[in-house]
Parts: C-alpha cells; structure tokens; sequence
C-alpha cells in the first residue's frame, strides 16, 4: 500500500458492529466506580490533581482578569494568552463532578463559589464573555481576530462547564450566562450572519452539548454551519498557513487528519456530534475514513497523536519518531472525545480499542502518580541528555512540570477524569453494552449490573446480574481486538462467541447471574509498519491495552544497548509490585542482551557482521507500564527496543 485513497479501510476486515447504535451514554447517576484503577485515578483527581489545579489558577491570576472586568479594576489581564479563561471553565467542569459526589476541601469549594459570582459579573450587556477581550486597555476589540482570539473556544468550554453544572447539580447559573453568550453568537454568525468561524475548532461539540440539554434548535444548526464553513478560506490565517487549522479544504474534502493535533480532533469530534442528531450520513461515512487512516498511518503506538513539535502539528504518515513525538496530552483527550462519538454513531467496537489504548497510555502518561505534575508532549524515548519543554518556554525541567505557561493540559485532565464512569456504558430499549471495563455498579433501568475486575492488569471481567425484566435483553462485552482466545462463561457455563469484536448474550436474565469474560492478558511484541523509518528494526511490548517501556534505573546496561528479538518474548516474566508507584502494578522482567555500538563514529563504514566474536552480554531487564515512566528519577527510557 502506497498511499491511503479516500473510501480505503485500513483494517482489512469489517468492522465489528453493535446492532444498531449503542444507546443512551450512562452518566454518573447510573455508573458508580466501586475500585481499581478509574477509581484510583478519580481519588487522585479529586484530592490531588484538583486542588493543585486551583491554586495553581489563583496563582497565575486566572480570575484575576475575571475580577478586573467585574469590578473595573486597573491592571492588566494576567497571561500571555486569550485563552485563559478556558483553565477556570475547564477545572469547574471537572470540579462539579465531585461536587455532586461528596464534599471537597473547602478552598476547592471556595473556588466553585468565587468563580461563577466572577463569571456572571464579568459577562457584558450584550452576552459577551472573554476577558483578554474586555476593559479599557484591550489589545484587540471583541471579534477582531477569529484565527487567533479563541473567543469561541473560550465559549466552548464555557458551555461544557455550564452543561455539567446544570446536570450534576440542578445548578444553572452558569448555564445562563452561556446561553446569553451563546444566542450572541448565533445572532452574530448565523444562518443571516457573518459567515465565520473560530480558529480553534471545540465550540462545535459544546452547542450540540447545549442543544442536547436544552432542546434549542439554533444551537445544533449553528454546530453544523461551524463544520461546514471551515476550509472556505474565510478565516485569516497568519502565522500558519490554513492547513494548520484544517482550513485549506472542507472538513468533507480533507483526505487524512493534519494540522495542528487538538484543533483536528476536536473538529471531528464536533461533526461526529452533529452526525449524532442530523443524521448525515455522508458525513460520517467520511468521517471515519479519516479515523481509520489516522489509526493505520498517524496515530503512535500510545495512541498519541502529534509528531511536529514546531506547530503542534500531525506529520505525514509514517512521520512518528519516538524521542520527538509531541502527542500533546490535549490531542490524547480529543482523540478519546472523537473516538467515543465515533463509537456512539456506528457502534465499532475496534474504534473503543483506540480510546482504550489512549486512555491508559497517551493520556495516562500525562499526569503523574501523585497528580501533582505533569508532561505536555509525550515522547516514546527519553535521551539521557533529553528536557521537558512545552510551547513557547525556555528552558525545561527533567521529568514533569507542575504547571506551564499554556496550561491547558491540567484543567483538562481535571475534567477528564471527572467524567471516566460516563463512558463505560450505554443503554438502549433491549440492550446493555459496557464498553470499558472497570470496577462498577451500572444501574439502568433495564439491567442493574455489577462488574467486578482487575483489568488492565488482570483479563478476568465478572458481570453480575442484579435486576432484570421479565422479558429478553442482551447484554453486549466488548472483546479488544488483541484478545484473541477469550472465552466467556454464563453460570459457570461456557458460551461461544467470544472472538474480537462483540459477545452479544441474549436471554431473560435472574438476579445472581453471573457472566464471566476472560480476555488473555499474553504479553505480545510488536514491529513498525515498513514504511514508519524513524523505528525500522526495532520491537515493542505489550500487554492487554498496556504499552510497556524500559527507564534506565531498571535495567543493566544502557537503554540504547539493548537488544529485544522475537524469541526472548517467550521468556518474559510478569512480577505484581504493590508499592513503587503506590498502586499495583504488572511489571514484565526478563534479560536481554547488550550490544554497545562497535564504533565511535555517527556514521560507520558498512562492512560485513564479524564471526567468532564472544558472545554479548546478557543483562537483567525490567518494563514498566510507559504511563508510570518518569515518576521516579530522571533517566533515559525507550518504548522501541533494537532487534540487533
């Protein structure tokens, strides 16, 4: 395969299909995380993650420039970017969550409090909202600068956080304010409007959010005039050129994902929304197109998606060098966003593979153990002389960063994973379907399940039925496509069906039935596409969903000196460790052998491989799960280990 012609499924084989779309997503008064690893980051989020995103805010003077505005203080707007106002609406999203939970600490409380009194003062007569924007001292007027103001992201995310505060809490203060701003922008750019659009694509997912929530019309029409303008040339472009914010061609004429990586994912996850309610079948047809060729040729072995560091930008395919990848852990969260509307239109359960694979890699990598510190880009390889840097900042740090000076990662890792039990199920007339697996109560209205698990470190996925109907309802698992020989019992009994793809199980259930899945965990190495240079000759280790890496502080000899063939596979061993990280973890150990460079020099004369030489070394090795790396100490480390 040369190429990747439009209409080319990269797969090989149709897609796996629940009958049907899958349902009504299951929100969290319906999925209650009961233990594991989603509740262990949840604790985290909560106790951790949150409040450090909070002081760093206050810190910064994100509401700062909210309060200027409110109260017609002097001074300036605090930030080197429009967008800040993003990182206060970002971190309420995630921050009702846990209000609706339980009790937070009081400053975060606080926070809840100060920030929306701060919003609805700061809101203009007119509706208006975005603080870089407003005051005497602006630098631009409201609306003048579409490629690069962010005034309609800014409203996206306004949106997002104003939509869980109505549903999470019954609290619809915030959902005021965004509508006003919300009906300013269509009187502005709609159907008889300006026939603009925003430089950064996310106000598209949060109006088909506020459609869904309020039934208005106007706001999913406005989404789709949004999808559809872009790549008209309307937008000024200065800095980048159009294809940076995917505006050289139409969305419906885009032959593969490109430009800048957040902006690309958050456009399509916004027109797979719209495809959600208007039925544009086209669309998404085409849609998903680009998914697959982004899957086949762009996306990371992480699921990280970015290799251009200078725009943030996806390279061509096959351009995925591992010590450059940028895979911002923003692009993660988008392509997870896409990913689960992707899921939702057509059912597929190799596109929730994906958003598994992202999940508990490239956007897991992101934050540290104790939630207090963070990576921006994501590499796959470490150089002992490597830093961390992110946007435009000098200098950089050896391991994470407790915050930046472009500081959207963090909120959104806040609201993210608020939200985790929202996509572990779906729920439709006949049928329940979990589509992530997790420690869980799932209660319906159908069928009232409890899922118990170890995954992602252990196969075994137990089901328990605790109510049903008199009449019967299928219940579907999904089967990643690397399980191949799973199996599945019903009380004890074994079913078939439970190849990659969907165990669909069709009866009246009891309470006390029990579905057991057993997905083999085998670890499994991989090798690059022959056309993905920057790995040629190399290999790498999984295990389930896991991507597995070497940190240097584990191993014998110099990262760069180990050798990985497909024989020393079978040899691998797998070791719990319950204390390093805090959690317990599958850890994989074995030995390899080491084979320094033979020569000094960058670029040696080829000459034929030397015989009788003694045998290389061997030396003990182990991998750990490429999300926990860098939690320790700073040191080299590679996803991609050499063949020779």
């Amino acid at each position: 395969m040369t190429s990747s012609p439009r209409g080319t499924r990269h797969s090989g084989a149709p897609a796996a299909r629940v009958a049907g779309r899958p349902g009504r997503v299951l929100g969290t008064r319906e999925v209650t995380l009961t233990g594991g690893l989603f509740a262990r980051w949840q604790e985290t989020n909560r106790t951790a993650t949150l409040p450090h995103a909070v002081r760093e805010i206050t810190r910064a003077g994100n509401l700062d420039n909210f309060r200027r505005i409110a109260d017609e203080a002097p001074g300036p707007y605090r930030g080197r970017y429009p967008f800040l106002d993003t990182d206060v609406y970002k971190t309420l999203e995630g921050l009702v969550y846990e209000l609706a939970r339980g009790v937070l600490d009081a400053e975060t409380e606080a926070f809840w409090t100060e920030s929306v009194e701060l919003v609805e003062r700061a809101q203009a007569p007119d509706g208006y909202l975005g603080t870089y924007f407003q005051g005497p001292d602006a630098p631009k007027s409201p609306w003048e600068d579409l490629g690069w103001g962010h005034e309609l992201y800014n409203l996206g995310h306004l949106v997002q956080a104003a939509v869980a505060a109505s549903r999470q809490l019954g609290d619809d203060r915030l959902l005021t304010v965004a509508r006003r701003f919300a009906d300013l922008v269509v009187a502005r750019y709609g159907p008889e409007g300006e026939p603009l659009y925003c430089g950064h694509p996310e106000i598209e997912m949060a109006l088909v959010e506020l459609y869904r929530e309020t039934g208005e019309d106007a706001y999913l029409r406005q989404a789709g005039l949004f999808v559809d303008r872009r790549g008209s040339g309307r937008l000024t472009h200065t800095i980048f050129p159009a294809a940076y914010f995917q505006d050289e061609v139409p969305l419906r004429d885009l032959e593969s994902v490109t430009g800048h990586a957040v902006r690309m994912v958050y456009l399509a996850a916004g027109a797979t929304d719209v495809c959600l309610h208007t039925g544009d079948a086209e669309l998404l047809a085409h849609l998903e197109e680009l998914w697959d060729d982004m899957v086949a040729t762009k996306l990371y072995l992480t699921g990280g998606l970015g290799s251009r560091h200078s725009d943030e930008a996806i390279g061509d395919r096959y351009e995925l060098p591992a010590e450059r990848a940028y895979a911002e852990t923003c692009a993660a969260i988008g392509t997870m966003q896409w990913g689960w509307r992707l899921f939702l239109a057509t059912g597929r359960a190799d596109v929730l593979d994906v958003v598994e694979r992202v999940l508990y890699n490239a956007y897991a990598v992101g934050t540290s153990a104790d939630g207090r510190a963070f990576f921006y880009d994501n590499p796959l390889q470490r150089r002992p002389d490597h830093d961390q840097r992110s946007g435009a900042e000098s200098g950089g740090e050896l391991l994470r960063r407790a915050w930046f000076g472009c500081p959207c990662c963090p909120p959104n890792i806040v609201r993210w994973n608020a939200q985790l039990q929202d996509h572990l199920a779906t729920v439709s007339d006949d049928a329940l379907t979990l589509a992530l697996y997790a420690d869980a109560t799932v209660r319906t209205g159908l069928l009232d399940v409890t899922v118990t698990t170890g995954y992602p470190w252990d196969g075994t996925v137990t089901v328990e039925i605790d109510a049903a109907p008199d009449r019967p309802v299928t219940l579907c698992l999904r089967v990643p496509g690397w399980a191949a020989g799973a199996r599945a019992l019903v009380n004890g009994e074994p079913v078939p069906g439970a190849e990659p793809g969907w165990l669909r199980l069709t009866r009246t259930w009891a309470p006390g039935d029990r579905v057991v899945l057993e997905l083999p965990l085998r670890v499994r190495a991989v090798r690059p596409h022959p056309y993905l240079d920057a790995n040629r000759g190399s290999l790498a280790l999984l295990r389930g969903p896991l991507v597995y890496c070497v940190e240097q502080q584990d191993a014998g000899a110099p990262v760069d000196d180990l050798v990985l063939t497909p024989a020393d596979v079978a040899a691998i061993g797998e070791t719990a460790d319950e204390h390093t990280w805090g959690l317990p973890v599958t850890t994989l150990e074995t030995e390899l052998t080491a084979v320094p460079p033979e020569h000094g020099e960058l670029y040696p004369a080829a000459v034929p491989d030397a015989e009788g030489d003694a045998a290389p070394a061997r030396v003990p090795v182990r991998l750990v799960p490429y999300f926990l790396w860098g939690n320790r100490r700073a040191g080299a480390m590679r996803v991609w280990l050499r063949q020779s």
